[in-house]
């Protein structure tokens, strides 16, 4: 949940959101739908959308919300910055108004602090829902919660200035925001245990040379670049992508015959669709 300091530079959009009336707009988060697309948009540019439990609790209400028409979900950020994570004000002891501080949280019970740490994570955990593909747009600073964010989704496409930094060991925390399980899947062990306990910024270049970004852009073309991107995942029939998309979430808790069982079974039921067979 670690943090950039935040700056008040004027803000430059450099994706362009939707033109329709937002399904919900609070705590720092858009949500629009246009039939197929949803669009979440980090909206507090100021602050380099710096998180905050109300943050957190509105990613969660736009997993919600999503109508059952929707098949790609792209996440963007208004601003310079796409997310500098957690805002300072966490470590305050006042904290947040309205909310726990850290300080009150530690000094709750184990069940009591395990329940609200879970509570924060809800806003990172739906984005890989079978039915949907999420797209991270990312630019600029994606520090801690920010990373952590773009990790939530199943692509990243970043900018070529983005840097993703993990801050939080260096704060004597680790990270809680459900990062950690699709960091290592993208680039293993060791290198993740260096990212994290390091602190160390990944830029652009490194970000796709080692997996955690799938295209790195000009600045100029990330909207494109993802406007593309999106395009092409709703090209393809939504139920093989959905077939898809779990094979490929069910390979880590598989084993290779069990993989190829569960390749046959779920072509059985495309063939089946396709013969106007299926239930």
């Amino acid at each position: 949940m670690a943090s950039l300091d935040p700056a008040n530079d004027p803000a430059i959009d450099p994706v362009s959101d939707p033109a329709i009336d937002p399904v919900f707009d609070k705590d720092g988060v858009r949500l629009t739908v246009d039939d197929a697309l949803a669009t979440v948009t980090l909206g507090n540019p100021a602050k380099r959308n710096a998180q905050s439990p109300a943050l957190w609790r509105a990613l969660a209400e736009a997993g919600r919300s999503l109508p059952g028409t929707v098949r790609v979900v792209v996440l963007r950020a208004e601003g310079k910055s796409f997310s500098a994570g957690l805002d300072r004000q966490a470590f305050t002891p006042e904290g947040f108004d309205g909310e726990p501080s850290f300080i009150d949280l530690a000094r709750g019970t184990d069940a009591e602090l395990d329940a609200a740490i879970a509570e924060y994570q809800d806003g990172f955990t739906w984005w890989r829902r079978s039915d949907l593909v999420s797209i991270a747009a990312v630019q600029g600073h994606a520090i801690g919660a920010g990373f952590q964010l773009a990790l939530a989704c199943d692509l990243r496409v970043v900018a070529d200035d983005v840097q993703f930094a993990m801050r939080e060991t260096s704060l004597g925390l680790v990270p809680d925001l459900t990062g950690t399980h699709p960091l290592v899947s993208l680039v293993g062990y060791a290198r993740a245990l260096e990212i994290c306990v390091t602190g160390r910024f990944v830029q652009a270049d490194e970000a796709q040379r080692i997996g955690l970004a799938n295209l790195a852009v000009p600045a100029d073309q990330l909207d494109g670049a993802v406007q593309d991107l999106t395009a092409a995942l709703l090209a393809a029939p939504r139920d093989a992508v959905v077939e898809t998309k779990a094979l490929l979430l069910g390979v880590p808790g598989r084993t290779y015959e069990e993989q190829r069982a569960a390749e046959r079974q779920a072509q059985a039921r495309r063939l089946r669709d396709l013969a106007g067979l299926g239930d």
